[in-house]
């Protein structure tokens, strides 16, 4: 398996250092130890990726059949229906970016949950590890890699498709924004890994969230479209404050910082406050599930 070819790789970050000596060697040290590690076990997923790049592949096709298929399905809606001058796959394609990432990173723990029921992490956890922490940063550097590369595809794929392609500095805020969002949900699907009994569990958990979160947010149709309801959940939603201001980016080459990019039921939002509350959210995430890996590691 996977683990086997990549094992001396891995031995060779994850052994001890017999030069080291006294507590301020050790320390100086660890950071390095730390990087060494976590680059050890990020390339241990991707020699997996590679034996198997089904993964990435499906991941790749499912939203280039969402563009294509929602697409043709609101061909012929009126031109101003989903904004001023905004054609459907203009306002499509920062939905498909945002729940593209969104699902990818929901499904990041299901590699350390695999490891949990085949042994592999519990090899780790008694490896002479600086961190067991590296096995959370490995993962995460994992998912927001191919996260990027999935985003790349359907930019550009979107572009080909008629949404156009937003300038550097847009591409540049629009790969901001999907950094936040894939770093807050890979962090709770982790935490789901570590906390919950086996893969069947944690698959159910993908299963339920993934589309009522899709469908309680600004993907697929503007809020203004919504019940009254269903306009205050998809206001929580996090996905919604990273939906809407990719959608602002595509429609407004002139945006800016204090842009606003979305209207709640509140308040409005400019793009300076939802990377704040994606920021939030992020923060928010990671502080809880602190407690849990403390505990698993411990």
């Amino acid at each position: 398996m996977s683990q086997s070819i990549s094992s001396r790789n891995i031995k060779s970050a994850l052994a001890p250092n017999p030069a080291v000596g006294g507590q301020n060697n050790e320390s100086s040290n660890s950071l390095g130890d730390f990087i060494q590690e976590t680059l050890a076990l990020t390339q241990r997923l991707f020699i997996q990726l590679q034996r198997r790049p089904s993964t990435l592949i499906a991941g790749i096709i499912q939203p280039f059949m969402w563009l294509v298929l929602f697409g043709a399905l609101f061909s012929k809606a009126p031109a101003g229906l989903f904004g001023s001058d905004l054609s459907y796959a203009k306002f499509l394609a920062p939905g498909v970016i945002v729940f593209t990432a969104f699902s990818g990173a929901l499904n990041a723990g299901l590699p350390v949950m695999f490891d949990r029921e085949f042994g592999f992490l519990n090899r780790l956890l008694v490896a002479p590890l600086s961190s067991r922490y590296s096995i959370v940063a490995a993962s995460t550097i994992y998912i927001i890699a191919l996260s990027f590369i999935q985003t790349a595809v359907i930019i550009f794929a979107s572009a080909i498709l008629g949404a156009g392609l937003p300038g550097i500095v847009g591409l540049s805020a629009i790969a901001l924004i999907v950094f936040l969002i894939v770093l807050g949900v890979t962090a709770l699907s982790l935490g789901l890994a570590f906390a919950l009994p086996g893969h069947i569990e944690l698959l159910a958990v993908i299963f339920v969230t993934n589309l009522p979160l899709l469908f309680a947010s600004t993907a697929l149709a503007p809020l203004s479209f919504m019940a009254g309801w269903l306009q205050v959940i998809a206001s929580l939603n996090p996905l919604t404050y990273a939906i809407e201001p990719i959608r602002y980016i595509y429609g407004h080459g002139d945006w800016a910082i204090n842009s606003i990019v979305m209207n709640t039921p509140w308040i409005g939002f400019s793009f300076g406050s939802v990377i704040l509350v994606l920021l939030g959210f992020d923060a928010l995430i990671l502080l809880a599930i602190q407690p849990l890996l403390r505990r698993r590691f411990a």
